[in-house]
């Protein structure tokens, strides 16, 4: 399938698109593709999508499970563990917020093995839409000199 710019009516510049599907692995430019994310076409965004889904159903579980739990048992839920604070509460308070600080550190380790795994290097230097190659930006803001 091609698809044609007829703004200026001149059929000189065509695109080819490969119908959702990626062209081989090692030809695959991880940062540059433009990828559906209902339908990812290339192994890289598959498997990321499977990193974030499985996070946000683990994130729902730990931070609204103790919560629909306690509508739906409020008894077993409220009663007193050791320490003196009840069960909801203190996975409310703490087990929630605690939680989600493991998981963001989760995703970020898995996220980085995904990155190696694939060998996207985030330190390498950025290439503009003219074609130039910019300097990757210093932590304070400005530019390594």
């Amino acid at each position: 399938m091609t698809d044609t710019d007829n703004t200026s009516g001149d059929r000189s510049t065509e695109l080819e698109t490969d119908g959702g599907v990626a062209a081989e692995e090692a030809d695959i430019n991880y940062l540059e593709t433009e990828i559906n994310l209902l339908s990812p076409s290339t192994p890289f965004m598959r498997d990321h999508l499977k990193l974030v889904w499985g996070t946000f159903i683990a994130w729902v579980l730990i931070v609204w499970g103790p919560l629909i739990t306690t509508w739906l048992a409020p008894d077993a839920m409220t009663t007193t563990i050791p320490g003196g604070f009840p069960l909801h509460y203190f996975l409310i308070a703490l087990g929630a917020p605690t939680g989600a600080l493991v998981l963001a550190f989760i995703y970020a380790r898995r996220r980085d093995k995904l990155d190696e795994k694939y060998g996207i290097d985030h330190s390498a230097p950025v290439e503009t839409a003219s074609g130039e190659s910019e300097e990757a930006a210093a932590t304070d803001g400005g530019v390594e000199q």
